[in-house]
């Protein structure tokens, strides 16, 4: 599975995938949440109207989805 770390490093391909999944995010924020997970979930509950634990969870499954992509682009 892809951790946070993997996916900041490729902030702005992954930003992009973030926006369409998560519409509510607004560009000029990420600079102050990006690199801090708690905070980017928190972030998210607050404009997707979530609890923090769905934000988490959704996170969470937003990982995992990039996992599988990133391994079927290696092939």
């Amino acid at each position: 599975m892809l951790n946070w770390t993997d996916l900041t490093q490729d902030w702005s391909a992954s930003y992009a995938r973030a926006k369409r999944r998560f519409p509510n995010l607004r560009d000029q924020d990420m600079a102050r949440v990006r690199t801090d997970r708690k905070r980017f979930e928190a972030y998210l509950a607050e404009r997707h109207h979530l609890t923090v634990n769905e934000a988490h969870e959704e996170v969470e499954d937003f990982l995992y989805t990039e996992g599988l992509n990133r391994e079927l682009a290696r092939r």
